[in-house]
């Protein structure tokens, strides 16, 4: 007890014997990152599976909006929004270069040509005939105007 003050004294704890060293800190468990990262992978492939099912159930062009018409004058999709662009001429079969598998040939000259691609209608069955068609312009490399075609309709 001390005299003074009627108390008995508190002494500091001692410290410990192991001093603390950078090798004796233990750096984070690899199986815990191992977890880690395959979890983030398996999200990811999850939320690209949710992805691609949903704009697969709306069809090309990622759109539900279009139905299929087709009949004596005219075929393809009725999507107005992905088909936005029409133009009319006669068809005729073959691109330029590698771009297109057919052109459209309009008033106006070479300039005013049109070439064409399209994964829904067969272009060949119009080749020779005036139609319009309804397509989305797509970025071209070396012609004016390249078209991924939509709808033909048979004017002529």
């Amino acid at each position: 007890m001390d005299p003074v003050l009627g108390a008995t004294p508190v002494t500091p704890p001692m410290p410990s014997s192991t001093p603390i060293t950078p090798q004796s800190v233990k750096p984070p468990a690899k199986p815990v990152l191992i977890i880690g990262a395959l979890v983030i992978i398996l999200a990811g492939a999850v939320t690209g599976y949710f992805i691609s099912r949903s704009r697969a159930a709306k069809g090309p062009g990622g759109s539900s909006t279009g139905e299929m018409v087709k009949s004596a004058t005219e075929v393809g999709s009725t999507d107005t929004q992905t088909f936005r662009d029409t133009a009319t001429g006669v068809l005729e079969k073959g691109g330029f270069n590698g771009e297109g598998t057919h052109k459209l040939i309009r008033e106006g000259g070479p300039t005013k040509t049109a070439y064409l691609v399209s994964s829904i209608v067969d272009l060949d069955e119009f080749v020779g005939k005036k139609v319009e068609i309804w397509g989305e312009t797509m970025k071209p490399q070396k012609v004016g105007w390249l078209m991924d075609v939509g709808r033909v309709k048979i004017l002529e």
